[in-house]
Protein backbone atom coordinates (compact mmCIF):
# COMPACT_ATOMS: atom_id res chain seq x y z
CA UNK A 1 0.00 0.00 0.00
CA UNK A 2 1.39 3.44 -0.50
CA UNK A 3 1.80 6.35 1.79
CA UNK A 4 0.19 8.93 1.17
CA UNK A 5 1.96 12.78 0.04
CA UNK A 6 2.69 15.51 2.34
CA UNK A 7 4.16 18.48 1.79
CA UNK A 8 7.96 19.28 2.78
CA UNK A 9 8.18 22.16 5.00
CA UNK A 10 10.69 23.90 7.23
CA UNK A 11 10.10 25.27 10.53
CA UNK A 12 10.90 29.06 10.83
CA UNK A 13 11.14 30.80 13.91
CA UNK A 14 9.20 34.31 14.10
CA UNK A 15 11.22 36.83 14.69
CA UNK A 16 10.38 38.51 17.45
CA UNK A 17 11.37 35.43 19.27
CA UNK A 18 14.80 35.85 17.88
CA UNK A 19 17.72 37.77 20.14
CA UNK A 20 20.43 39.87 18.36
CA UNK A 21 22.92 37.81 20.19
CA UNK A 22 21.76 34.58 17.70
CA UNK A 23 21.63 36.90 14.69
CA UNK A 24 25.01 38.11 15.68
CA UNK A 25 26.72 34.83 16.11
CA UNK A 26 24.83 33.78 13.17
CA UNK A 27 26.26 36.29 10.74
CA UNK A 28 29.79 36.27 12.30
CA UNK A 29 30.93 33.08 10.15
CA UNK A 30 32.52 34.37 6.98
CA UNK A 31 31.18 31.46 5.26
CA UNK A 32 27.57 32.30 6.38
CA UNK A 33 27.97 35.79 5.69
CA UNK A 34 29.34 34.98 2.27
CA UNK A 35 25.47 33.15 1.71
CA UNK A 36 23.77 36.38 2.77
CA UNK A 37 25.82 37.88 0.82
CA UNK A 38 24.34 36.14 -2.61
CA UNK A 39 21.10 36.04 -1.44
CA UNK A 40 21.22 39.69 -1.53
CA UNK A 41 22.58 40.26 -4.46
CA UNK A 42 20.43 37.32 -6.42
CA UNK A 43 17.69 38.55 -8.44
CA UNK A 44 15.61 35.49 -7.13
CA UNK A 45 15.56 32.69 -4.46
CA UNK A 46 18.42 30.39 -4.36
CA UNK A 47 18.80 26.53 -4.56
CA UNK A 48 21.21 25.00 -1.84
CA UNK A 49 22.92 23.78 -4.94
CA UNK A 50 24.04 27.09 -6.53
CA UNK A 51 25.83 28.60 -3.90
CA UNK A 52 29.41 29.38 -4.36
CA UNK A 53 31.61 28.02 -0.88
CA UNK A 54 34.61 26.75 0.21
CA UNK A 55 32.87 24.32 2.18
CA UNK A 56 31.61 20.64 1.57
CA UNK A 57 27.90 20.29 0.82
CA UNK A 58 27.11 18.72 4.53
CA UNK A 59 28.97 21.76 6.02
CA UNK A 60 26.69 24.31 3.89
CA UNK A 61 24.08 22.34 5.21
CA UNK A 62 24.77 23.61 8.79
CA UNK A 63 25.34 26.78 7.67
CA UNK A 64 21.93 26.98 6.05
CA UNK A 65 20.18 25.77 9.16
CA UNK A 66 21.62 28.19 11.63
CA UNK A 67 20.74 31.27 9.34
CA UNK A 68 17.40 30.08 9.24
CA UNK A 69 17.09 29.19 12.95
CA UNK A 70 18.16 32.84 13.37
CA UNK A 71 15.29 33.85 11.12
CA UNK A 72 18.27 35.51 8.72
CA UNK A 73 16.62 33.44 5.67
CA UNK A 74 13.73 31.15 4.91
CA UNK A 75 13.61 27.90 3.37
CA UNK A 76 11.21 26.27 1.60
CA UNK A 77 10.68 23.54 -1.04
CA UNK A 78 9.62 23.88 -4.65
CA UNK A 79 9.10 20.51 -5.88
CA UNK A 80 12.27 18.36 -4.31
CA UNK A 81 14.09 21.51 -4.72
CA UNK A 82 14.80 23.15 -1.55
CA UNK A 83 15.28 27.46 -1.79
CA UNK A 84 16.81 29.79 0.26
CA UNK A 85 15.24 33.61 0.59
CA UNK A 86 16.63 36.40 2.41
CA UNK A 87 14.34 37.29 5.06
CA UNK A 88 15.41 40.97 4.17
CA UNK A 89 12.13 42.70 5.14
CA UNK A 90 11.12 40.64 8.06
CA UNK A 91 15.12 41.23 9.54
CA UNK A 92 15.01 45.15 8.54
CA UNK A 93 12.13 45.60 10.65
CA UNK A 94 13.06 43.49 13.82
CA UNK A 95 16.56 45.14 13.50
CA UNK A 96 16.54 48.08 11.69
CA UNK A 97 19.92 48.27 9.67
CA UNK A 98 21.52 45.56 10.83
CA UNK A 99 21.73 43.32 7.79
CA UNK A 100 22.71 46.10 5.48
CA UNK A 101 25.50 47.24 7.76
CA UNK A 102 26.98 43.24 8.15
CA UNK A 103 27.01 43.37 4.26
CA UNK A 104 28.09 46.69 3.63
CA UNK A 105 31.27 45.94 6.54
CA UNK A 106 31.77 42.58 5.08
CA UNK A 107 31.81 43.86 1.98
CA UNK A 108 34.16 46.79 2.77
CA UNK A 109 37.04 44.04 4.28
CA UNK A 110 36.53 42.35 1.02
CA UNK A 111 34.41 39.79 2.17
CA UNK A 112 37.05 37.48 2.21
CA UNK A 113 36.23 33.73 3.37
CA UNK A 114 38.52 31.31 4.21
CA UNK A 115 39.57 28.13 2.43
Amino acid sequence: MARPRTARTVEHPDLSEVSLQQVLEALVDPVRRLVVAQLAAADEDMSCGTFEAPVSVSTLTHHFNVLREAGVIRQYYVGTTKLNALRADDMEQRFPGLLGAVLAASAAEGGAVPA
